[in-house]
């Protein structure tokens, strides 16, 4: 059982659900759950904390509300005393990772730039034990928790849009930021943080109890929720999964909402699944094209192109046509979206100058240069045709109205069917096994 921590630093009780009044403005003041000044929570944390928060805000990733007044309050080096940094290549074969720890004078600055960076952070090599660790040097492995990007973890709370006294359910731990967020706005009592790793359950129990929360912290697989604590009026899914959990959707309240990353065995082009349960119980769902998505949850295998294919792509030569066909822009993402669904297993190599796409598990592989005033050479090689492939899904896509967002019917029994606004377009999320962190 958990020492109650002395009263002093316990945030106020919550509001009675039965008598509180929910707010009609999200950017209204709302009581903090949080002392206003946490053991251990220097002036250079204060510092580093209001400049990331500024920063979030100059990017228009996070505007006034709640979610803003909890990052501004949340002292990130008590939740994530310690993190890792990469000290090799990205390409090594055997990574060289460095745990700093904030009780080691050294490490307190670049671990408070890391911390307040924006970026995501690591917390944890290979499952290991999270609490109790040394600090020091790693090799090989991989990160197998960490906290999410700071404009991405934003930008979906104020979607989530947290409200005093709401019970929450957030899925996949981490580091705890979301749940000490939804402490924050909602009341400590009314968190439920659930994780598939013990190690890090523990480690989040622990830190977000110095803060003075109390949520309740349990270990298991996360695309079954916890029925026994909900119904739930919000959800949050903090890893990708190949379609909506039932059972997730099942723990929605009337009235509720639930966020998660849609995403395929590509990392190159996630959608986000707004679930949204009616007052009279029924589901309306979209799924927006997204630039950015979380990464995938335990089990979940992921593509992607080693060093010696990207160069491949960028560098080798392949068959090459000359076209006054432009390649949809970047920021077509729908059509994006809806090209992984429909020709799947490609992933982009972001990294390249020009736009660069292979497919690795058969080895075909397409880029496209321009080569004067509306002319592009493509140049493609293997038993796909990805140009051709690209250019289908473009034209369907144009044939649907170029929609950004498209509907997710989650109520037509076992089948998770996407369509677009007119109809012409249509694919079905895959049955896997998997999806559970």
């Amino acid at each position: 059982m958990n020492e109650v921590p002395n009263s002093a630093a316990m945030p106020a009780a919550p509001p009675d659900p039965l008598e509180c009044t929910v707010l009609s403005d999200p950017t209204a003041p709302v009581a903090p759950f949080l002392p206003a000044q946490p053991a251990g929570d220097t002036s250079g944390a204060v510092a580093a904390r209001a400049a990331m928060v500024a920063r979030l805000e100059e990017s228009g990733a996070l505007g006034p509300g709640p979610v803003r007044e909890a990052l501004l309050a949340l002292p990130r080096q008590i939740l994530m005393p310690q993190a890792y940094v990469r000290r090799s290549a990205p390409d090594e074969t055997q990574p060289r990772w460095e745990l700093l720890d904030w009780t080691r004078q050294a490490d307190r600055d670049e671990l408070l730039e890391r911390l307040h960076s924006g970026d995501s952070v690591a917390i944890q090599h290979d499952g290991e034990p999270i609490l109790g660790r040394t600090a020091g040097s790693r090799r090989g492995g991989a990160m197998t928790a960490m906290s999410s990007t700071m404009s991405l973890t934003a930008d979906l709370l104020q979607l989530l849009d947290l409200r005093p006294g709401q019970r929450v359910l957030d899925v996949g731990t981490g580091a705890g930021v979301t749940a000490a967020v939804a402490c924050f706005v909602c009341g400590h009592d009314r968190v439920v943080t659930l994780d598939i790793d013990p190690h890090v359950t523990a480690a989040a129990r622990e830190r977000l109890l110095a803060l003075g929360y109390q949520p309740t912290a349990v270990t298991g697989g996360g695309t079954a929720g916890r029925p026994d604590a909900g119904p739930y009026e919000r959800v949050f899914v903090s890893f990708a999964v190949r379609r909506v959990p039932t059972a997730l959707v099942e723990q929605l309240a009337p009235g509720g909402r639930a966020l998660m990353t849609l995403g395929t065995s590509s990392p190159s082009w996630p959608g986000l699944a707004v679930v949204d349960k009616r007052p009279d119980g029924t589901v309306e769902a979209e799924l927006r094209a997204v630039e950015f998505g979380h990464r995938a949850g335990a089990g979940f295998d992921r593509l992607f192109l080693s060093a010696s294919f990207r160069k491949t792509i960028t560098t080798a030569d392949g068959s090459t046509q000359r076209t006054r066909v432009a390649p949809p822009a970047d920021t077509a993402r729908g059509m994006w979206l809806a090209l992984d669904a429909l020709y799947p297993g490609l992933v982009r190599h972001f990294g390249a100058e020009d736009l660069a796409i292979g497919a690795p598990e058969c080895g075909s592989w397409m880029r496209v240069r321009p080569v004067g005033h509306r002319r592009w050479d493509v140049t493609t090689c293997g038993p796909r045709d990805i140009w051709a492939e690209v250019q289908d899904a473009a034209a369907r896509w144009r044939a649907a109205g170029e929609p950004t967002e498209y509907r997710l019917h989650l109520d037509t029994g076992d089948v998770q069917r996407v369509t677009g606004p007119n109809g012409t377009l249509i694919w079905q999320l895959p049955h896997a096994p998997g999806d559970a962190r």
